[in-house]
């Protein structure tokens, strides 16, 4: 089979690759039909994440046909088109039972990561009854892609984690995909205010269609002023920082309300200062984490009721053959426009 496959930082190439094989009773073979590329996955290819090693086949993301099963999968059977979720579970475990699954201590974000992921022609799913899903019938199989990591991170990560209330306001620093689906997801919340900056005025524009209510450049280096000047003076309740580097976690400092949240999505490939000296006596919380997924039933059921549109979020198309363009066009985002990006079996 065909295989996106990482070799070390900075270098990838598309493979010949040997498919899969089933290794214990509760995996399953899925032919994958649909994937995309994420921002960790550029993280990988830079050599920011060092459990990820030469070898590997990228992606975490996709859908697609159940090929084979294990003896001890129940919920699936050769033919079922399926969701696969970026997290795998064996929903046994104490961090499965306090639905921690992104630290499940067999599991957890392990595809594209440790064993071989979604970019290519076929995957083994490991724990296949917990870390799969059934499509639902009458919804875009590109829009579910959108489920399998993207949409459950900004809304765990960055909208739950940053306790957004109804009324609040809300800076979501960083408006690429991951920072687009927060918004998203914080607007099931109401809040007053959600301000989203970024240094691209495409990505402002486009946040603005999707439900901003401010927009801010930071280009300029005078964002703390203008969001503070959005908020009265006041500083935001929840400020989201959705892009993972030392200047963006700054920002977020810079702007938080007495009593706010700094929710941390980012993935952080380098140190970052965190000021305590302005900000021991603020009442703010700061908080990390790695998507759990355990948000995935209710946005589905959020899509299915039609409640929320992901296909926003997909901007170009690209066959399994021509992955090595789609890593060009959504890592060169600021010329190419690219939000998500839909990699198709053929």
């Amino acid at each position: 089979m065909k295989a996106f496959v990482y070799l070390g930082p900075g270098k990838h190439a598309l493979q010949d690759h040997s498919k899969p094989a089933l290794g214990l009773p509760t995996d399953a073979i899925v032919r994958v039909t649909k994937t995309t590329i994420c921002g960790t996955d550029l993280h990988i290819l830079k050599g920011d994440v060092p459990s990820c090693t030469p070898g590997r086949v990228l992606g975490h993301e996709g859908v697609g046909v159940v090929e084979e099963v294990g003896t001890a999968v129940t919920a699936f059977k050769a033919g079922d088109k399926v969701l696969v979720s970026c997290i795998s579970a064996c929903g046994k475990c104490e961090y499965c039972r306090r639905l921690m699954f992104s630290h499940c201590t067999t599991g957890g974000w392990i595809l594209g990561n440790t064993i071989d992921g979604t970019q290519a022609e076929f995957v083994r799913i490991p724990y296949a009854d917990t870390s799969l899903y059934h499509l639902p019938a009458g919804v875009d199989d590109e829009a579910l892609v959108m489920l399998s990591d993207i949409l459950p991170t900004g809304f765990e990560c960055g909208v739950l984690n940053g306790r957004v209330q109804p009324g609040s306001t809300v800076a979501i620093v960083g408006s690429g995909p991951i920072g687009l689906a927060a918004l998203l997801t914080a607007q099931f919340f109401s809040p007053a205010k959600i301000i989203v900056v970024d240094v691209d005025d495409n990505r402002l524009a486009t946040a603005s269609r999707f439900g901003a209510t401010h927009t801010v450049n930071s280009r300029d280096g005078t964002a703390p002023e203008q969001i503070l000047k959005i908020t009265n003076g006041r500083g935001v309740d929840t400020a989201i920082e959705a892009v993972g580097v030392a200047a963006t976690f700054d920002l977020c400092q810079k702007i938080l309300a007495p009593g706010a949240t700094l929710a941390n999505i980012g993935v952080h490939g380098a140190k970052v200062d965190l000021h305590l000296e302005s900000l021991w006596d603020r009442n703010i919380t700061i908080t990390t984490r790695l998507v759990d997924a355990a948000s995935t039933p209710m946005l589905l059921a959020t899509l299915t009721a039609r409640k929320i549109d992901p296909m926003r979020l997909i901007t170009h198309h690209f066959t399994l053959d021509r992955i090595e363009d789609a890593y060009e066009t959504f890592g060169n985002a600021a010329k190419s426009s690219a939000l998500k990006v839909i990699i198709s079996a053929r």
